[in-house]
């Protein structure tokens, strides 16, 4: 069975979408079967892989909303192991569209149902709010990691992610775990930096990676040329360190 894991914070700017991208790219490279679902409207995700969001003709809403089978969503990437389940501005009315219908919390989890033997990891990159479409990642989900920038108001909010996670827990999904807080942006040279990690460590313990995901200018430049690092530029210290990050999650499972 697949470990399903969300990837949230409703901050955005955090590196989300780099290390859903990221870190499904690296897992796969290792040999393991991989589905990147986007449910960000937005559709960084989709685009990041490689993926013009304007050609696709279905995305998750339409198994959201309209009961499509996953398979008919279904797209190959250009990467080995790597499947998407893509995003489009489709997807921007969903949580709207979700707010009357029966069972609204759960959809993706039963829709993933179909699906979940085929993976051995599946991993959604959610929007950066706590509306009903991460409401629905988190019940789908085994476990959540969190990235957390390393900048001024790092943990502002994350209470009430937390929160969120624990409702989720009692209510919806009462196997869902903290995968890991995983520290991005990082940038040695300033002392805000090193503050920053401190304060994670103390309040997520054990939890806190001990991959750190720095500032990285070739990281920075990989999703607009649509292409994970590692095959944007597999010596880059950005490739590096998801390449240890995928290494720390698969030792974790």
């Amino acid at each position: 069975m697949s470990r399903v894991i969300a990837i949230t914070n409703q901050k955005g700017g955090v590196g989300k979408t780099t290390t859903a991208v990221n870190l499904s790219a690296c897992l796969a490279e290792q040999g393991n079967k991989v589905l990147l679902i986007d449910i960000d409207p937005q559709g960084n995700t989709t685009s990041g892989i490689g993926f013009n969001r304007m050609e696709i003709k279905y995305c998750i809403y339409d198994a959201l909303i309209n009961g499509l089978p996953l398979q008919k969503i279904l797209q190959k990437t250009s990467y080995d192991n790597l499947t998407i389940i893509p995003a489009t501005i489709q997807l921007a009315g969903a949580e709207i569209e979700l707010v009357p219908t029966m069972s609204r919390e759960v959809k993706l989890r039963r829709v993933l149902n179909e699906i979940r033997k085929d993976f051995a990891y599946i991993i959604i990159d959610c929007p950066p709010s706590l509306g009903l479409l991460t409401i629905n990642a988190l019940t789908a989900a085994d476990s959540v990691l969190v990235p957390i920038q390393c900048e001024y108001y790092a943990l502002e909010g994350l209470s009430q992610l937390i929160n969120t996670i624990k409702l989720v827990q009692k209510h919806l999904n009462t196997g869902l775990k903290i995968e890991g807080a995983l520290l991005t942006m990082y940038d040695g040279r300033t002392n805000l930096s090193s503050q920053v990690v401190e304060e994670v460590k103390n309040y997520f313990g054990s939890l806190v990676y001990k991959t750190v995901i720095p500032r990285n200018v070739r990281l920075s430049e990989a999703p607009s040329h649509g292409q994970p690092i590692i095959y944007y530029d597999n010596r880059s210290r950005g490739a590096e360190v998801y390449e240890e990050l995928a290494r720390e999650v698969m030792e974790n499972g």
